[in-house]
């Protein structure tokens, strides 16, 4: 396993804790986890998809929380009694699972649906319009005002005026 070591860019940047936190931990979490599968997809500037193979749960046996940054899905199969049943070869998993996504800034869950086992998500990015970039046009409200000063010295006494 190569683990890469943030200390020289820690040490030359300010603020940017949170990022290399966000590094460390999903480099570890991502060797562990890898059930279910899940795609993430990009189908436009502002838009995303997040699908994730559910096959084998039904819609109440899946839970889906946004938080801010942070999408968890976790799916709770309830227990059946298999007694009855000889499996020869068991490859479907039915265990339980928790994933979680890490979202940037002013991404939001906008939809969630489910067809043929998989779990389809929907978010989009809703930048605010204080936050968006802004063109500023020179001289456009305000000219440059002209500040007089009066450089000759100023003469002292009755003569002066």
């Amino acid at each position: 396993m190569t683990r890469f070591d943030f200390t020289p860019y820690r040490r030359n940047t300010v603020g940017f804790d949170r990022l290399f936190e966000l590094l460390e931990t999903t480099g570890r979490a991502a060797q562990n986890e890898n059930y279910p599968p899940f795609n993430i997809e990009r189908t436009g500037e502002n838009d995303y998809k997040i699908t994730v193979a559910v096959a084998g749960f039904k819609m109440d046996e899946i839970d889906i929380v946004a938080q801010q940054n942070l999408l968890i899905v976790t799916g709770s199969k309830q227990s059946e009694s298999n007694d009855n049943r000889d499996f020869l070869h068991m490859g479907i998993a039915n265990r339980n699972f928790e994933r979680r996504f890490q979202l940037a800034d002013h991404i939001h869950v906008i939809d969630a649906d489910m067809a043929d086992g998989l779990l389809i998500i929907t978010l989009v990015r809703e930048v605010p319009e204080a936050l968006k970039p802004r063109k500023i046009a020179i001289g456009a409200k305000t000219t440059p005002t002209v500040i007089e000063h009066d450089d000759a010295p100023k003469k002292k006494g009755p003569r002066a005026a």
